[in-house]
């Protein structure tokens, strides 16, 4: 009999059913907190772990909260669903299609610098500012574009949500990960900057290799275009150039005026609106794409919706603290180098429960700091343990509902995704453990 591998619904929501069982299994308990006048978030106060008594989440409490965490995530739906509608519009231009056949047309002799490409520039936008959710919208645009220079819709995935995975775990300025962490642990910004950069080029350089050589698609079934088109149209050309100066102000806006979801989806919305109009579909044809985009990534948005519903319920049952605790109080015992791999992997376990990056820093910087101080590691490479082991972790946990909705949007299970990706995530994590041990012996 052939075992049907669930659904991502079904995968998440039994996480959330598992996550309430162990609200009744897990003893609660809490730290003090405290602001942070640095970062302007709440803290927690290293050495003021409590046991308190349990609150287990009831069945129905369970139920609400998968709502809850809807509700919860509702700017990055938003988002979501902006988004989506905007690059329908933008394919109902044709620019997109016009676009893809221009490139294909100018690296058909040596396709796969497509791929190389692709892969630089999600790097670059992960390890820039963390971007992960706003790759959803461009999943089908994706892996067309794969499929026409006879690549799979699982390399599509992985040169684009992969790499950015890769650029923001071995970024050396992301706001969300490693600067955060920075500051908390009170660590110069942008120290190890150098080391950081030799590192993520060295990752990135292996991922797309892997990528190129296993990517390669078994069934190549070139799209329905005119291969004569050699250049873009005026129109297409400034559609096309919206888009790019639309994220770059989406980037610029995140690190410099303190953008939230929010913001960036009104970003998007003027851009497809505009992108719409200079296309020639007209108020009612734009209006239309829109609706036709907002349907196509509703489900998209609401698995991202529902990972939230998970951390809620483990807060809600007080046991957050309790497997920070737990993971993180026997690592004072054991020598500095083996100390370093056991933060690093336990960073990874705790993203499962805790898929936020900038969340996870916030929860362990100021508990790791003086365990970093008293076994005598560097505040740095603490910083670099909680980098790698906590970013990378999306690569293959189920409760990444971001994750989980590209793949739902490329028609590719997980059990697809994991069985590709399994092999050079364990030999990416072997590199960064190499990593944290050169800048251990270099005195980072």
């Amino acid at each position: 009999m052939k075992f049907d591998f669930p659904h991502p619904l079904a995968i998440l929501l039994g996480f959330i059913a598992f996550a309430a069982i162990l609200t009744h299994i897990i003893p609660a308990g809490v730290y003090e907190r405290t602001l942070d006048e640095n970062t302007g978030r709440e803290v927690v106060i290293a050495g003021s772990y409590q046991e308190i008594k349990s609150e287990p989440i009831s069945l129905m409490e369970t139920l609400v909260k998968v709502p809850e965490g809807i509700v919860y995530g509702a700017d990055i739906v938003v988002l979501i669903l902006i988004i989506g509608g905007a690059f329908v519009v933008v394919d109902k231009t044709g620019a997109f299609n016009e676009g893809l056949t221009v490139l294909v047309h100018r690296y058909q002799h040596n396709q796969s610098r497509v791929m190389i490409l692709v892969g630089i520039v999600f790097t670059t936008v992960g390890a820039l500012n963390n971007t992960f959710e706003e790759i959803i919208a461009l999943v089908p645009f994706l892996v067309i574009m794969a499929d026409r220079i006879g690549y799979s819709k699982i390399a599509a995935i992985a040169i684009s949500a992969g790499s950015a995975i890769i650029g923001a775990a071995f970024s050396p300025i992301n706001p969300f990960a490693v600067l955060l962490a920075q500051k908390i642990a009170e660590v110069e910004p942008f120290s190890g900057t150098l080391f950081r950069v030799i590192v993520l080029i060295f990752i990135t350089t292996f991922w797309i290799y892997w990528v190129l050589k296993m990517g390669k698609s078994e069934i190549h079934v070139p799209n329905n275009v005119d291969e004569k088109t050699t250049s873009l149209s005026l129109r297409s050309s400034i559609i096309l150039s919206l888009i790019i100066i639309t994220f770059g102000l989406m980037v610029y806006g995140i690190l410099n005026w303190d953008w939230d979801y929010n913001q960036m989806s009104a970003a998007f919305l003027v851009m497809g609106i505009t992108c719409g109009l200079i296309g020639k579909l007209g108020i009612n044809g734009t209006s239309r794409a829109y609706a036709g985009g907002f349907q196509e990534m509703a489900f998209a948005a609401v698995v991202v919706g529902l990972a939230r519903s998970l951390f809620l319920i483990l807060e809600e049952g007080k046991i957050i603290d309790t497997i920070v605790y737990n993971l993180f109080n026997p690592l004072q015992d054991l020598p500095l180098m083996v100390s370093a791999v056991g933060m690093t992997i336990s960073q990874s376990l705790l993203h499962i429960p805790v898929p936020s990056n900038s969340g996870q820093a916030v929860l362990t910087m100021p508990l790791l700091t003086p365990l970093a101080d008293l076994i005598g590691m560097s505040r740095q490479v603490m910083i670099l343990s909680y980098q790698y082991g906590a970013a990378m972790m999306d690569f293959l946990t189920p409760t990444n509902g971001a994750l989980l909705a590209m793949l739902t949007a490329a028609k590719i299970s997980f059990k697809d995704w994991f069985l590709f990706a399994w092999r050079p995530y364990l030999i990416i994590m072997g590199l960064a453990l190499v990593a944290i041990f050169v800048a251990i012996i270099v005195g980072l």
